[in-house]
C-alpha cells in the first residue's frame, strides 16, 4: 500500500514538471510569434491612426515600435518626435523630455531640431506652478525658452517663445516679491530690502516692479533711512506717476510726517530730465537723469525684420493672436550654418510632425 501511494505521487510530479516545461515552451513560442516585422508604413499609418483616436497608449507603442523595427530609417527620427508629443499630450512630461533629449543628442542638426528643442520648453512650461511653491521647474522652462531663442532666433517658435518668457519673468519675480513680503511681516527688513532689490535689477520689465520700488520705501521708513526712502519714492512717482502704489506710498509719508519731496538743495542739483528716446530698452529711469539696466527678454531677428519683447506684460496674459496656430502642421527650416547630419532621407512629405503644443489645456 505504502509503495503505490509513492509510486503515484512520484508519478504525479513528474505530469506537473512535464506541464510546467511544456507551459514555459508555450508561452516562450507565443512571445516569438509576438515580433512579426511590418513595412514601416503601415506601422506609422496604425500609429496615426491610434493617434487621431485619441488611444494614446497604443499609438506610443506603434510609434516605438517603428523606431525598434526601422531604427536607421527617417521614419524612425520623426517617429521619436510624435512619440514625444503623445506623452507631452498625455501630461507624461519627464518621459516625452526623455526622448527629445535623445533625440537631440542623436540628431543635432536635423531640420526638426527647433522643434524639439521648443517642445522640451514646453513640457517644464505646461508645469509652472503658482508663485507660493517652489519655482524650480519655472527656471527650467526659463532656461529651455531662452535657449529656443538663442538657437533659432528666425523661427516661429523662437517668436512664441519670446512671448511665454513674460510669463516666466513674472513668476520668478512674483517669488522674489512673495518671500521679501514675507521679510517684511518677520520685521526683517534688510532682508525685504534685498529681495526687492533683485526685481528691480534682474526683473524690471514684469507687473512687479511699481509694488517693489513701494516696498523698498517701505522698509527704508521703518528703518529710518528716510533719505533712501525719498529716493526710491522719486523713482516711483517718475516712472508709474499714476499707479496705485504710488498713492501708497504718498500716504505712508504722511503717516510718518514726513516730506517726500527732496530737500531745496538736492532738487537744484538735479540735472536736466533724461532724453527719454536714448533710453535702453527695460530701463527704469531715475528722476536724476541717470537709469538702472535690466534683464529683460532679448531682441531678436524675425522673418519680418527685428522684433522687440513686449515691454511690462500683464501678469500671465498675452494675445492669442499671436500665438502659433495649433492645428497647423510643422513647417521645418534649414538651422544656420549647418544641415542634416543624417544620411536617410526625409520621409514622405505627406506625413505631418507633430501639430505645435501651443493650445492651453
Amino acid at each position: 500500500m505504502t509503495k503505490r501511494f509513492i509510486r503515484s505521487a512520484a508519478l504525479a510530479a513528474i505530469i506537473a514538471v512535464t506541464g510546467t516545461v511544456a507551459g514555459c515552451s508555450s508561452d516562450g513560442d507565443e512571445d516569438d510569434f509576438a515580433y512579426v516585422e511590418r513595412p514601416v508604413e503601415t506601422l506609422y499609418a496604425e500609429a496615426q491612426t491610434a493617434l487621431d483616436r485619441k488611444r494614446f497608449d497604443e499609438a506610443i507603442a506603434y510609434f516605438d515600435e517603428v523606431e525598434r523595427q526601422h531604427p536607421y530609417s527617417s521614419w524612425a527620427r520623426r517617429a521619436m518626435l510624435m512619440s514625444a508629443y503623445v506623452k507631452y499630450q498625455t501630461n507624461d512630461y519627464e518621459a516625452a523630455i526623455e526622448d527629445l533629449d535623445r533625440f537631440i543628442s542623436i540628431h543635432p542638426g536635423n531640420k526638426d531640431a527647433p522643434y524639439a528643442y521648443y517642445l522640451k520648453a514646453m513640457c517644464y512650461y505646461e508645469r509652472i506652478r503658482d508663485v507660493g511653491r517652489d519655482q524650480s521647474i519655472t527656471r527650467q522652462a526659463l532656461d529651455s525658452l531662452e535657449e529656443v531663442v538663442r538657437r533659432y532666433p528666425d523661427t516661429e517658435y523662437a517668436r512664441d517663445a519670446t512671448l511665454k518668457l513674460d510669463l516666466t519673468y513674472d513668476h520668478i519675480a512674483g517669488k522674489e516679491m512673495d518671500i521679501g513680503r514675507w521679510y517684511l511681516r518677520k520685521n526683517q527688513h534688510v532682508a525685504a530690502i534685498n529681495r526687492f532689490n533683485t526685481v528691480l535689477q534682474q526683473y524690471q520689465t514684469t507687473s512687479h516692479t511699481p509694488e517693489a520700488l513701494h516696498r523698498i520705501v517701505e522698509s527704508y521708513l521703518e528703518l529710518g533711512v528716510v533719505d533712501e526712502a525719498r529716493r526710491h519714492a522719486a523713482v516711483l512717482g517718475y516712472n508709474y506717476p499714476g499707479s496705485e502704489w504710488y498713492e501708497d506710498t504718498y500716504r505712508l509719508f504722511r503717516r510718518y510726517d514726513l516730506a517726500m519731496e527732496m530737500p531745496a538743495q538736492e532738487v537744484a542739483s538735479r540735472p536736466a530730465p533724461e532724453d527719454t528716446a536714448a533710453r535702453p530698452r527695460g530701463a527704469v529711469a531715475q528722476p536724476d537723469g541717470g537709469m538702472q539696466d535690466v534683464m529683460a527678454p532679448p531682441d531678436f531677428d524675425g522673418p519680418d525684420g527685428p522684433v522687440q519683447a513686449p515691454q511690462n506684460p500683464s501678469p500671465g496674459g498675452f494675445d492669442p493672436e499671436d500665438e502659433l496656430d495649433p492645428g497647423a502642421e510643422f513647417e521645418t527650416g534649414e538651422q544656420p550654418g549647418g544641415g542634416d547630419f543624417d544620411s536617410e532621407d526625409d520621409a514622405p512629405s505627406d506625413q505631418p510632425l507633430p501639430p505645435s503644443p501651443i493650445e492651453h489645456k
